[in-house]
């Protein structure tokens, strides 16, 4: 894989070499990102791409890395390539679904859940949340809990009179009743003395919750 590495800081000038502890990383600048795809493509049988996806570095600029995930199924070998997002409020980089059709999906995934842009793509809409949702949740902003926000159908709201609650983060880990109705076998917390808004007791230990409140979540469901 260093031969590799090698050959392709030398024949592209413009990238660098990214930190990686499996296969080999490159950073890539957003001008030259769809010239050194379609290289890795055509030239060195780079022809699956696994995955698209972004890092939030939150309070640092660039805000937002898009991440590239590629793999070769005559050479069965992987590639990364990360490219910054230069606007930090409006975060954009050109699409390469002309190069992989399954970016079409990988994409509007990255779009729903970061809100970056990705420029020439057919049809960037959300995928996973409504159309209408105002968040991106996997942005660092985000609360783990989520937000309270419209359910998306009006007439359900309107019947309902109720919205889309945040979940309630008590320590993990989460499992579920292997008895009784399918009603009462939603996920429970071992923990259940704390949530997001309720403060956990700082005696408590992570990896060694009282028996109380063990045998308490047991109880209960």
């Amino acid at each position: 894989m260093s031969e590799l590495t090698d050959d392709l800081l030398q024949a592209f000038s413009y990238l660098t070499k990214r930190a990686s502890r499996d296969w080999p990383a490159f950073d890539c600048p957003p001008e030259h990102l769809i010239e050194f795809l379609q290289a890795l493509r055509q030239e060195y049988g780079y022809d699956f791409l696994t995955d698209v996806t972004a890092i939030d570095w939150y309070e640092e600029s660039p805000r937002f890395v898009v991440v590239y995930h590629l793999f070769s199924t005559q050479q069965a070998r992987y590639i990364r390539v990360a490219t910054p997002c230069l606007d930090d409020n409006e975060p954009s980089v050109p699409t390469v679904s002309g190069i992989w059709p399954t970016a079409d999906w990988h994409e509007r995934e990255t779009y729903d859940m970061f809100g970056i842009q990705f420029e020439g793509h057919p049809d960037l809409r959300r995928i996973l949340m409504w159309e209408e949702y105002p968040y991106f949740p996997l942005r660092k902003e985000f609360p783990l809990a989520g937000h309270e926000v419209d359910l998306p159908a009006e007439d359900i709201a309107e019947r309902t009179g109720v919205k889309a609650q945040p979940a309630p983060m008590m320590g993990g880990p989460f499992h579920s009743g292997q008895t009784g109705p399918m009603s009462r076998r939603e996920p429970r917390a071992d923990d259940e003395s704390w949530t997001e808004v309720k403060r956990r007791p700082e005696e408590l230990d992570s990896f060694d919750q009282p028996r109380e409140f063990r045998e308490s979540a047991r109880r209960e469901q």
